[in-house]
């Protein structure tokens, strides 16, 4: 009974170390991408086969004048060319850091509040297919 209680305390921290490197990771693509990282970040589970990272306070000056500005959709417009230009990085990361297939990818920013949200959806364990990188690569040819 002992061993089974330890076994399920490494699995669950195992998780949660897993959910702060995608945290992480994520934060450090938004520098590298944006040239400014979140503030706040948090990656959970939405479910067993969905991973989403939540990204707070992450524009730019120059971001935040659109915003000001009123230049909503083409805050929306720049922010989402830049996240699906770093779709390489971010799946990538995702399949090394939970060692799973990213199936598909979606990513949004909501512009008033300075919220971003990197939507993973994971293959089944076990499941054949390719990574979402993968078959991208594979229409390229």
């Amino acid at each position: 009974m002992e061993a089974e209680y330890q076994g399920q305390t490494e699995a669950q921290e195992h998780h949660r170390t897993n959910l702060m490197a995608v945290s992480n990771e994520m934060v450090r693509l938004y520098k590298e991408q944006f040239g400014r990282g979140p503030t706040k970040a948090r990656a959970g589970y939405v479910g067993p086969d969905t991973l989403v990272s939540t990204l707070e306070h992450s524009f730019t000056p120059a971001e935040r004048k659109m915003a000001e500005a009123g230049e909503h959709q083409r805050l929306r417009e720049l922010r989402l060319y830049f996240q699906h230009a770093g779709e390489k990085e971010f799946v990538g990361a995702v399949e090394q850091i939970t060692g799973r297939r990213v199936r598909a990818f979606t990513s949004g920013t909501d512009r008033h509040s300075d919220v971003s949200t990197e939507t993973f959806y994971l293959e089944r364990d076990g499941a054949a297919g390719g990574s979402l990188v993968e078959r991208d690569e594979e229409l390229a040819l």
